[in-house]
């Protein structure tokens, strides 16, 4: 009896990988499956891992060729393929454990042609964390949508994080082609031919980006890869000018800043016998690109399609090296045009004094003269909340008569607000006018209407005048801010999704209050609403809930409330939902009026993760970045929940520390950066000492702000620990998140210690 979902695994050359994407599949809930290894002339040991596989399980089976290339070997594995249903793994990668359940349930629910999810990029170095391009068409489950109702989804160009009909991928005859870069024309059309197409937000795909860079995607800059690359581009724009011109300014936009930037920037370190190849390989990409999209693209950008166009190989290689060597970083800065002073101009190379480019090309745009502002700390006084953080405007430099005015809008008023203003390091790491602390009174916090209330900053610079919320436009924002009780109501500073800073006021709301954990269950208690009809506590993630019944107390005002839930409940280490990390979040929340409604459990007791270990996991509740309770399930491994950092340069020492559990290595912690394009990593060991109850670990700020001997540049460290030999970066405990990101300084020299994706590093400047 033929399976219902085949899954078609080509591999080549990936030995260190290829166990972990297997096992990734062999662990999936959804069991009725084949798994079609193609093995295209591997050379190293990954073909006897393969066969490990096929040994021990039956639904694992090798097919061998001779070296074709990704695409012919994911066809060879189509034809061998008997599944109701098909879908491909590239062989670096993993699974989400739920992936093909959730997908195969969509398809038999919708009848939609294909079904796609959510991805995340994942390394060792940088953690977990949304794939960039797919953000925005997998923001939320839309089932039986499709491409022309959600042009969105022309941008999902990869194919592994899809399961096909396989009716539905006969009939249409789709095939790759022998070329690197093969995903975007089959998808694609896919996406055009489809029926429906079912959206999941869930991520059912974790795509690696190694550290090493040796994979397709990784070596963007060598000549053959950017041929395929141009080659899939104009196959797109064929597939688009004759079955979907309705999608053009979405894929063209799309292709001209990706596919062409990377272009453009191998012109950076590209052979000499390679430069005139190169450009006509840009030039073939650019007379194919929608000439009405260059209004839309940046001055840089314009700048390199006019050198494309015009052939200027040595301006291609000036852009492209000034972007390389960091000159983009905070927006280039910009200066006044001689003749015309009200206009502005990018000081790019080539301004003013390379022949043939006119000025126009430099003009910046108003737009682009844009406010720019972090908040970068949220601390709570008795009296008032405390926003310290950046302001400036992009590619001029803020001068000391400059002028900044924070106001709250809050119920469609404005209410002026304190500034104090001092110097401190603008995005060109120049010592300028730009830092900034304010302070809301609790008086006016009490006032803040239901729909919440935001800052508006207005910053006067020379003759340019901006106004604008207070937004993340800038790196470095606090991401977990502390909130408090003000009055009858929780003030919770948050990032709204449109990057504003909301103060949100948030009332009648499920409240969690204390947790506990006893030796076999987890306790809650806090309170509940008194509105709440049948309320229920919910225990969800990605692949389903559990239910925890409530025992509630009415009190006149609302109810008291206890759950308990088993700790056995609670571990599942086999389904783990992410299968790089081993870890599981589930969400609590209250259920009520029949199930129909939901409410997050704000945490409004705690301070700190409250954890333990079970049957060799680590169950942790802690917060959200809105301050709404998580539950975690993970391996025992070393977390960071304390920072002690020389942030006035007094100190030599930087000291991290956080909870001791048994059986966790504490003496391998190291600060740990790799060497660019490698699997090689230098690490600077840390000093570790174990009390019984907390681990402490120091490093000298010398060694980490300063390069290593023989190398240019500052260099940027992860905190590094081992489990039984395996190297993992240590995670930050999310209530820690609300006090970085810390500058560290020291030797002069500074370091920003922030977490990115949930990893602690040091980033230095």
């Amino acid at each position: 009896m033929n399976p219902r979902l085949s899954i078609v695994v080509p591999f080549y050359n990936v030995e260190p990988y290829i166990g972990a994407c297997l096992d990734s599949l062999a662990r999936q809930t959804f069991r009725d499956f084949e798994v079609v290894l193609v093995d295209d002339g591997s050379r190293d040991g990954s073909a006897q891992i393969a066969r490990t596989f096929c040994d021990q399980d039956p639904r694992f089976r090798i097919v061998t060729q001779e070296n074709q290339g990704l695409g012919p070997a994911r066809n060879t594995g189509v034809q061998h393929s008997q599944g109701e249903y098909l879908t491909f793994v590239d062989s670096d990668d993993l699974v989400s454990r739920h992936a093909y359940d959730l997908m195969i349930r969509s398809l038999d629910e919708t009848a939609s042609s294909l079904a796609a999810g959510n991805a995340r990029r994942f390394n060792n170095t940088s953690g977990v964390r949304q794939s960039y391009v797919h953000r925005i068409p997998f923001a939320k489950d839309r089932p039986a949508t499709h491409v022309f109702d959600y042009p969105a989804l022309a941008l999902d160009r990869m194919v592994w994080n899809k399961v096909y009909r396989r009716s539905f991928w006969d009939q249409f005859r789709f095939a790759f082609p022998a070329i690197r870069y093969e995903d975007y024309p089959v998808t694609l059309r896919g996406h055009i031919e489809a029926i429906t197409v079912d959206c999941i937000s869930a991520p059912v795909y974790y795509w690696r980006e190694r550290e090493s860079g040796e994979s397709i995607t990784q070596q963007k800059f060598q000549y053959a890869n950017l041929h395929d690359r141009v080659t899939s581009a104009e196959m797109v724009f064929d597939l688009i000018d004759k079955r979907a011109p309705e999608l053009r300014a979405e894929v063209h936009r799309h292709l001209a800043l990706t596919d062409m930037a990377t272009v453009v920037q191998a012109f950076a370190t590209a052979p000499e016998d390679e430069l005139r190849p190169l450009l006509e390989l840009g030039r073939r990409l650019s007379r194919r690109l929608d000439q009405d999209l260059l209004g839309d693209v940046r001055t840089f950008e314009r700048l390199q399609y006019y050198a494309l166009q015009t052939g200027d190989v040595e301006l291609l290689q000036r852009l492209a090296r000034f972007r390389a060597e960091g000159g983009l970083a905070g927006g280039a800065r910009a200066q006044r045009n001689p003749v015309l002073p009200w206009q502005y101009e990018n000081r790019y190379p080539g301004l003013h004094g390379h022949s043939g480019v006119p000025s126009r090309v430099y003009r910046l745009p108003r737009e682009e003269l844009a406010l720019r502002t972090r908040a970068s700390e949220i601390t709570w006084t008795p009296d008032e909340l405390v926003i310290s953080g950046t302001a400036e405007i992009a590619h001029v430099p803020t001068e000391n008569r400059s002028s900044l005015r924070i106001s709250l809008i809050s119920g469609g008023r404005r209410f002026r607000l304190p500034v104090q203003r001092r110097p401190g390091r603008d995005t060109h790491g120049e010592e300028r006018l730009v830092d900034w602390t304010t302070r809301v009174p609790r008086s006016l916090l009490a006032e803040v209407p239901p729909k919440g209330a935001h800052l508006s900053v207005d910053f006067r610079n020379g003759h340019l005048r901006r106004r604008g919320p207070l937004t993340r436009t800038l790196a470095g924002n606090v991401s977990h801010p502390a909130g408090q009780r003000v009055g009858d109501a929780w003030i919770q500073p948050t990032w709204a999704g449109d990057g504003r800073l909301m103060l949100r006021r948030l009332v009648d709301q499920p409240e969690l209050a204390t947790v506990e954990f006893t030796a076999d269950e987890l306790v809650f208690t806090g309170r509940l609403p008194a509105e709440l009809v049948d309320p229920e506590l919910r225990l969800t993630r990605s692949s389903g809930y559990i239910r925890v019944p409530l025992d509630l107390r009415a009190d006149g005002t609302g109810a008291a409330f206890t759950a308990r839930i088993r700790l056995d409940d609670l571990v599942d280490e086999e389904n783990a939902d992410d299968p790089f990390t081993g870890r599981t979040h589930r969400v609590p929340s209250i259920y009520h009026d029949d199930g129909s409604r939901r409410r997050l459990l704000l945490i409004t007791g705690l301070d700190h993760a409250v954890t333990t270990v079970h049957h060799g996991r680590m169950l942790s509740v802690t917060r959200s970045p809105g301050m709404f309770a998580n539950l975690g399930e993970a391996p025992v491994r070393i977390v960071v929940d304390r920072i002690e950092s020389p942030t006035d340069g007094t100190s030599s020492t930087l000291v991290v520390s956080g909870p001791q559990w048994p059986g966790v290595t504490y003496d391998g912690l190291v600060w740990r950066r790799f060497r660019p394009n490698s699997d090689d990593a230098i690490d600077v060991p840390c000093r570790v000492k174990v009390d019984g109850s907390r681990w402490v670990a120091e490093a000298d700020t010398a060694d980490l702000l300063l390069p290593a001997d023989g190398e240019d540049g500052t260099p940027d460290w992860t905190l590094f620990a081992s489990d039984d030999g395996t190297p993992y970066a240590v995670q930050t405990e999310p209530f820690l998140l609300s006090r970085l990101p810390a500058t560290l300084i020291g030797d002069g020299r500074r370091g920003l210690l922030q977490s990115r994706a949930g990893t602690l590093h040091l980033e230095t400047s």
